[in-house]
């Protein structure tokens, strides 16, 4: 994959993460602060969030392929990251709880839950475009096949 298709889908990656915040959002902050009110500058949160969630992404840049026991590595320290610097996020804002360690669970879980989802959703779309690409190669070895009768 060449530098412009990875940032590619570095951007796909964070408009997927920016929707799976704001639920994510919703849904602990309905849990733990169901009687918060803010103002429309909270509104750019999942935005910022998922900036800095593209950020830990960078380390599965190859130019080459790499081997699985090396792509397992970069998953699992993109995850890592990302769990830390989420976790910063959160200890860092005035406005998240963080002296309740269900907070901090909850955000440390929903971290995980919208990886899974992300890797999941990633997946599904490679998978897409990968039985695609080879459907075309047949139709194109059919038709090369019928030239050479």
């Amino acid at each position: 994959m060449n530098l412009k298709q990875f940032l590619i889908r570095k951007l796909n990656l964070f408009f997927m993460l920016s929707a799976l915040i704001t639920v994510a959002v919703w849904l602990l902050g309905s849990r733990f602060d169901a009687g918060a009110r803010f103002g429309y500058d909270a509104l750019l949160s999942p935005l910022l969030y998922a900036g800095c969630c593209v950020l830990p992404s960078l380390v599965t840049w190859s130019k080459r392929e790499l081997k699985r026991r090396e792509w397992v590595a970069r998953v699992a320290l993109q995850f890592l990251l990302t769990e830390a610097v989420m976790l910063f996020l959160a200890f860092g804002s005035p406005v998240i709880d963080t002296s309740r360690p269900a907070v901090v669970w909850g955000i440390a879980c929903s971290v995980l839950v919208i990886y899974l989802l992300v890797f999941f959703l990633q997946w599904l779309t490679n998978s897409l475009e990968a039985k695609k690409v080879n459907e075309e190669l047949q139709r194109f070895q059919q038709l090369r096949g019928g030239d050479s009768a």
